[in-house]
């Protein structure tokens, strides 16, 4: 039985993941995602209270699958080096390997509402955290700066992965989000060193 109300669940956050995509978050009704679920209206509401629920779920499993993918993949780099080219590649990879949550994560993540951000901000505190460990590991390697302002950094190296991938959605895709992973690690690079 359990498992099937986790089926449910997963059916209807996958449904909400591409409606989201599709309409925005404020054009998504919850028909919609209902519909594209398979599930009746109020089998949603047996889930979650609001519509707002589902974006917070949505950000917490499946940003948080990829952050843990993220931990997981860089705890036994050699090199700090190593780990950022581990969570670059792993970033735009995912994402253009999932459309719709590249779609969802860009600009879903920008909500104007108090209470998604405040959500949408503690699911990626753990990436932003991952990413200051990386910088403190290459400083105390002596392979970054050690003057590296090491906050600031790790917003610079959020935010050109993030506008990486907006430009890639609003170029319509014409290009590999994957090929870009060597030149961004380079520009990272160059400016760490």
């Amino acid at each position: 039985m359990a498992s099937r109300k986790m089926d449910k669940y997963e059916l209807i956050l996958e449904a909400a993941l591409k409606v989201i995509a599709e309409n925005g978050f404020h054009g998504s009704q919850i028909s919609k995602i209902a519909k594209e679920a398979g599930v009746a209206d109020g089998t949603i509401y047996l889930y979650f209270k609001k519509k707002e629920d589902i974006l917070i779920s949505l950000f917490q499993e499946r940003l948080g699958g990829l952050i843990a993918l993220f931990h997981e993949s860089v705890k036994d780099s050699a090199s700090a080096d190593e780990a950022l080219r581990t969570v670059c590649n792993i970033h735009l990879s995912e994402l253009e390997n999932n459309v719709n949550l590249a779609y969802v994560t860009q600009i879903e993540l920008r909500q104007s509402n108090l209470e998604l951000r405040v959500a949408i901000g503690n699911v990626v505190k753990p990436y932003i955290q991952l990413i200051e460990h990386i910088l403190e590991k290459g400083v105390q390697e002596q392979s970054f700066r050690a003057d590296l302002d090491i906050k600031l950094t790790r917003l610079l190296i959020f935010g050109s992965l993030d506008e990486v991938v907006t430009s890639w959605l609003i170029s319509g895709r014409k290009y590999s989000l994957i090929g870009q992973v060597d030149k961004t690690v380079e520009f990272f690079l160059r400016g760490l060193k």
